[in-house]
């Protein structure tokens, strides 16, 4: 059952309790397992994962069945309905016209006095997508990953997702929401092998530059330890909402949007911040109610259980002010005049604003990313995009004219560091004795 708390300090205590659900004891013993199969895959390449994969996977595979064929990819189309072929299609569609508004632009300003200053934005030569399976499949995962990367102009995308046990079988939805992004490179292999695979390439995988998409605590551990090999979107764990309700708020559309984040993961976290008594007790009426007859009850009471939490608050300032303090991957704001809260909110992955808009539509079809900073980070971090797979090269030109007029400040602040050598490559430039 969820939780109802009323103390302001206490609701203080439960957000920190579960925003830290991630950093327990256990964690350190897994990070140790994580880099055993880290450095066996970069050792061994391709038998490191065929071991890893039957030993965590339970599948056995040959060499020849990593990489996913022409003639499954092609079967693939066959075996989903036109309707999910139809909202593939149109999630894609929405998902690229989003992300074609934010592909950064290259620029140079050129100055009167000889100085000439920029910046050229590139692509990454390689990224690697990981697509989560396990519990179920997530074509929406592959798009949200595949489509800012093909926006960006990366020449050379791959995906790895982990095998069914029948064979090795990976959901044809993934397969087709993969093509439909212009992804046709994937291999079945999963966990922090997976992401070993793509740090330091295999036999049969290509090593890549940046690593992005979720998955368990071993891939998210696994990205931590091979971030600086490569580059990485974020450290995602479990996924988590807060909903800021006032009484105006209907506890049907609450209670369902708390268990569309509960049912994901025993660890999701789902955190409703009301000003309503009347609706915290109906909040949880209707959860119980919704539970019912749920296909997925077992793995959702669990989460609700241990991370489900209502707490009711004076005023939607205070509201406001847990909800900056938890930074929530998603939030919600269920309120009568969600806009006029809007420029209060500091810390979100994504925002939701009014009954209307349930984080639903965030996660397949609305356009902006679902791969969202959790457990806090959204106080620094940013949702995935077509930024995670560019950077960006300074552009400098000094005229001689430019550099004799500033090469004794240089000068001054290269000897001041103690740096001869730079001083000097200034002065042989500008004093005419070279």
């Amino acid at each position: 059952m969820l939780r109802i708390v009323t103390d302001r300090t206490e609701a203080e205590s439960e957000l920190q309790r579960i925003a830290d659900r991630t950093h327990d004891a256990s964690i350190v013993h897994k990070e140790a397992t994580v880099s055993e199969v880290l450095q066996a895959v970069r050792r061994q390449g391709d038998r490191a994962l065929l071991n890893y994969t039957r030993e965590f996977d339970g599948c056995e595979l040959t060499i020849d069945q990593i990489r996913v064929g022409g003639a499954e990819l092609d079967a693939a189309y066959q075996q989903v309905s036109k309707e999910l072929l139809d909202a593939i299609q149109l999630a894609a569609q929405q998902i690229e016209a989003f992300h074609r508004q934010r592909i950064p632009k290259s620029w140079v300003q050129f100055g009167d006095d000889g100085i000439v200053l920029g910046k050229r934005y590139t692509p990454v030569d390689r990224a690697g997508l990981y697509v989560p399976g396990g519990r179920a499949s997530y074509p929406s995962t592959v798009l949200m990953n595949a489509i800012p990367a093909k926006v960006a102009g990366v020449p050379r995308i791959v995906m790895v997702t982990p095998p069914g046990r029948a064979g090795g079988a990976i959901a044809p939805s993934v397969l087709v929401a993969a093509q439909e992004a212009g992804i046709e490179e994937i291999y079945r292999v999963g966990g922090s092998q997976a992401i070993a695979a793509l740090a330091y390439g295999t036999e049969t995988i290509p090593k890549v530059d940046v690593i992005t998409g979720p998955g368990n605590v071993y891939v998210m551990l696994a990205k931590k330890l091979v971030y600086g090999t490569v580059g990485i979107d974020s450290l995602a764990g479990p996924s988590e909402v807060l909903v800021i309700a006032d009484g105006h708020a209907n506890p049907a559309f609450v209670a369902a949007d708390l268990l569309a984040q509960a049912e994901h993961d025993p660890m999701a976290a789902a955190i409703l911040v009301t000003t309503s008594a009347d609706l915290a007790q109906a909040v949880v009426t209707a959860v119980e109610t919704q539970l019912q007859h749920h296909p997925r009850r077992e793995l959702t009471e669990k989460s609700i259980a241990h991370y489900g939490l209502i707490a009711v608050v004076d005023s939607l300032e205070a509201a406001i002010d847990l909800s900056n303090q938890f930074a929530p991957e998603h939030l919600e704001l269920e309120v009568e005049d969600p806009w006029a809260l809007l420029d209060q909110i500091r810390h979100a992955g994504a925002i939701f604003l009014g009954s209307s808009t349930p984080e639903a539509v965030g996660d397949y079809l609305a356009g902006p990313n679902h791969t969202l900073p959790t457990s806090g980070a959204a106080r620094y971090a940013s949702a995935l995009g077509v930024e995670t797979f560019i950077k960006h090269s300074s552009v400098i030109h000094y005229t001689p004219k430019a550099l004799t007029s500033l090469g004794g400040a240089i000068q001054t602040l290269a000897q001041a560091e103690g740096l001869h050598s730079h001083g000097e490559s200034v002065r042989l430039r500008t004093d005419g004795d070279s």
